[in-house]
């Protein structure tokens, strides 16, 4: 028979490797006992041989069962099997095993074996089982006794400093072993839980609690129950580390934002909610920002922009990893940037029109789906708009951040159904950032991170109603409170995230964001649709350090010899590298989006020198010279807001062929002997002429 040919079995299969049965075990000591009987009457074997087997086999097995602990009916029925066997064998051999008595009286008792085997094991069984409950019953009653003691003392505590009598229904443990949470009744009368939950810094020092453990309470299943909230292990001290789980995350089943002080995460659902975000300096505050865009960035059905007037750092490590290629056609994190009050205002103006537009054109969609809310998903995302210091661009005097707000609050008004909302962050929780009515009724999500800063942190301001919250309960960088339409004001901790983990966020969830759908991207326009255009996104190369260029050019602006690059025909290196990232990235982009195309590429600068046998100068001289007298006129149109170098050399790129970086040494000349003024630092450095500069006091 071939080797792989399958073969069929009929009949019984037996499990030789298997301990005996009631059954099997009968059979099996009545037939060995028959087999024994046999061969002693043939062979003369003594009889008491058997009745000698018979003993030590029921020794035997009696120091055995004792071993295991039995039941003493199972050492009994085992002991009498052996020594019934025995004794039939020894009659048997006396008076010979085929006889109808011998045969008979053999039957009868392989039965009684049986039934008592049976009988013995079930008997065995439910002993094992009643011993498990009672051990089981046991570690219960000491559970309850230390739970019994906790309530005991709860409630003597809470007599003791908040003057209520309650009745401790359940206390559960938590099972990161931090803590615990009191379920009570309260006493009749009227007494509601405010009243232990304005006494929590009272609760928590009576109990001798660590520094960043509290006593908080919160309503119960009922306006007549509690819930109080121990914490009996400091989390906050340490710091954690953002997950490395990149999974999938929907906006409709809330965003993790950071922990509680039990281990949970805690969401954020903003699908109708805005957020606030408030943190002083060094409280962890950009942190926050970048996990919560990290958040979105994982989101399958968000579009994630940000402003952050601050040189856009809020964003940037969004946006670098492609557009510095760090991987073939990945697209970046957030979907628009905005650092300027230009940029920021086209922004915010396509929101608006995207609100208006989706009003009208989802009609049928919304009247399907019977609701009054856009459906969002991954074919009609919602838009989140990251406003990085928000809450004081709204309480700004200034003419150019008052305009600015006013399109803020006008996103925050109209565009709720619409699917389009803010997370607006603020340097302090005090009554200018937080008195717009708009911001206390549309931002219930509300995020205070104190990093043990008193000033300018009311939190009764910003999580009103709840008592008993403390600036020096949360006293660690990235700890604080963080309080939600579906979760009370409480102790949290923000997550940890580094540079490096934004970029492995970035490359793992970059297939993952949705395209604006077209309708919105009709009503957004050309602002949206050019948004990675050259011109706009060029400020972004500035972060970058030009490590060709000299630190600080000669006073007389040659240098030791001959520089023939305009001879040549050729840009500095690190500029030219510049704009190859520039035009991979923008081709990555509109390989992804239905972006405009480019315009087309400049022509050659004029003036360019022809080559020829020798050396001619004087072009160059006057090219520079025509370039240089340009370049100041722009200084000089520019008035007193200034210019900087980048948009003289973008000017004169057309006609001159001019390098950013023979502007910067330009200015710099010009800075030295008074012609302009540098006003800024770093990349928001303006250079004004000395005919528009403030004069000093």
């Amino acid at each position: 028979m071939p080797h792989n040919t399958a073969t069929t079995s009929t009949g019984p299969v037996w499990d030789w490797a298997a301990g005996h049965g009631p059954v099997t075990g009968a059979l099996s000591a009545t037939t060995g006992a028959l087999a024994l009987a046999t061969t002693g009457a043939a062979t003369g074997m003594p009889a008491g041989w058997a009745l000698a087997a018979g003993a030590a086999g029921a020794i035997g097995h009696t120091v055995t069962s004792i071993r295991e602990r039995l039941a003493a009916r199972t050492i009994t029925m085992r002991a009498a099997s052996w020594l019934l066997g025995a004794g039939w064998t020894t009659w048997a051999i006396t008076t010979g095993p085929f006889t109808w008595a011998a045969i008979g009286s053999l039957a009868t008792l392989g039965v009684g074996m049986g039934a008592a085997a049976r009988s013995t094991m079930f008997y065995e069984e439910a002993r094992e089982l009643e011993a498990i409950a009672a051990a089981e019953r046991q570690v219960a009653r000491e559970l309850s006794a230390g739970r019994r003691a906790i309530a005991a003392e709860w409630v003597d505590r809470v007599q003791r400093v908040c003057g209520l009598t309650i009745r401790v229904l359940a206390v559960e443990m938590w099972p990161t072993g931090t803590g615990f949470t009191i379920d009570a009744e309260l006493p009749a009368g009227g007494a509601t839980y405010e009243r232990i939950a304005r006494e929590s810094a009272r609760l928590s020092a009576d109990a001798r609690l660590p520094h960043g453990c509290t006593a908080s309470a919160s309503p119960g299943i009922d306006q007549g129950r509690v819930l109080i909230d121990v914490t009996t292990v400091n989390v906050l001290i340490g710091m954690v580390e953002y997950p490395t789980d990149y999974s999938p995350l929907s906006l409709l089943t809330g965003i993790p934002w950071g922990l509680r002080t039990d281990g949970r995460e805690v969401l954020a659902y903003l699908r109708e909610q805005c957020a606030l975000v408030v943190g002083p300096t060094g409280s962890g505050k950009t942190n926050m920002v970048h996990t919560i865009l990290a958040g979105f960035a994982r989101t399958t059905d968000v579009l994630t922009w940000v402003i952050d007037l601050n040189a856009g750092s809020a964003g940037l490590p969004w946006v670098r990893p492609a557009l510095a290629g760090d991987g073939q056609g990945m697209r970046p994190g957030v979907d628009w940037l905005a650092s300027t009050h230009e940029e920021a205002a086209l922004m915010l103006d396509a929101a608006v029109r995207i609100a208006k537009h989706r009003k009208m054109a989802y009609q049928d969609l919304m009247s399907k789906a019977n609701t009054d809310l856009l459906p969002v998903s991954a074919q009609i995302p919602q838009i989140e708009i990251v406003i990085d210091e928000g809450a004081e661009i709204l309480a700004s005097s200034d003419q150019a951040m008052r305009k600015l707000a006013a399109k803020i609050l006008e996103v925050i008004r109209i565009a709720r159904a619409m699917g389009i909302r803010t997370v607006l962050t603020a340097l302090g929780a005090t009554g200018s950032v937080l008195g717009n009515l708009m911001i206390r009724r549309e931002a219930k999500v509300r995020v205070a991170l104190t990093g043990g800063e008193t000033e300018g942190m009311d939190l009764g301001k910003q999580f009103p109603g709840s008592r008993g919250l403390r600036v020096d309960q949360a006293p660690y960088k990235g700890s604080g409170f963080m309080g939600t339409p579906e979760s009370s004001a409480a102790l949290f901790k923000s997550w940890r995230i580094k540079p490096h983990q934004i970029r492995d966020i970035v490359a793992a969830t970059a297939d993952r964001h949705p395209a604006l759908d077209s309708i919105s991207a009709k009503a957004a326009g050309p602002d949206y649709a050019r948004r990675w255009d050259s011109a706009r996104i060029d400020w972004m190369h500035e972060h970058t350090p030009d490590v060709d260029a000299p630190a600080e050019p000669p006073p007389s602006g040659r240098t030791g010899g001959l520089n023939l690059s305009a001879l040549r025909g050729t840009e500095p290196s690190a500029e030219s590298e510049a704009d190859r990232m520039a035009r991979e990235f923008r081709e990555q982009i509109d390989a992804q989006f239905a972006t405009a195309p480019e315009p087309t590429s400049t022509q050659p600068p004029a003036g360019q020198p022809p080559t020829g046998s020798g050396l001619n100068l004087s072009a160059l001289r006057e090219e520079d010279s025509a370039a240089r007298t340009a370049a100041l006129a722009l200084l000089l149109a520019a008035g007193p807001e200034g210019t900087g170098a980048s948009a003289i050399a973008r000017a004169l790129a057309d006609e001159h062929g001019t390098s950013r970086q023979t502007v910067v040494g330009w200015l710099k000349t010009w800075t030295d002997d008074g012609t302009a003024v540098r006003i800024g630092t770093g990349t928001k450095a303006r250079y004004v002429h000395h005919r528009h500069a403030p004069r000093a006091d």
